[in-house]
């Protein structure tokens, strides 16, 4: 991989709107059985508790979910619009019926210990901070629930400290 490691401060994504809700970035996350990745459209970058962070979403019937659970870290991959069909796939193939990397002819990696998919053009280091689920009983708005939320099944929020960033050169 030819990255370059830059402050998260220093990133130059002109919309994060963009990036997270049209153009998907990959949540990519290990334990003993391997690493998975899973294509991701809901989620956050900004700054929290003086830390730059992100904050992400994940199903508990995810096969990534156990994953980012059971693990200090993970990595939150973008790619930008080269990879639509790609990502297409890994967010509608699970990781329990085969390798999705294999399947795409994407490609694993590590940076410092931490799964993350070669490709990317972003690639964050994401320490979590913080884990809660989204309760029914807290929606404010609660068409929300029918319309995002017919099967009840409350996504898990991860809050991350963005440890380290790099991007392709």
């Amino acid at each position: 991989m030819e990255l370059r490691e830059i402050s998260p401060y220093e990133l130059q994504y002109s919309n994060a709107f963009r990036a997270v809700g049209k153009e998907w970035m990959l949540i990519c996350a290990e334990d003993a059985n391997g690493i998975n990745a899973m294509t991701a459209s809901w989620g956050f970058l900004g700054q929290l508790w003086n830390r730059p962070a992100a904050i992400c979403f994940i199903r508990p019937q995810r096969f990534t979910y156990h994953m980012a659970d059971g693990s200090e870290r993970f990595s939150l991959c973008f790619f930008g619009d080269g990879y639509r069909k790609e990502l297409g796939y890994f967010g509608t193939a699970s990781g329990r019926d085969g390798d999705k990397s294999a399947a795409t002819g994407m490609h694993y990696g590590h940076i410092e210990s931490v799964p993350v998919v070669e490709e990317s053009n972003l690639i964050l280091l994401c320490r979590k901070l913080y884990v809660d689920d989204i309760k029914e009983g807290n929606f404010k708005d609660t068409s929300l629930i029918d319309t995002c939320y017919p099967e009840r099944d409350f996504h898990r929020v991860f809050v991350c400290e963005v440890e380290k960033c790099f991007v392709r050169q």
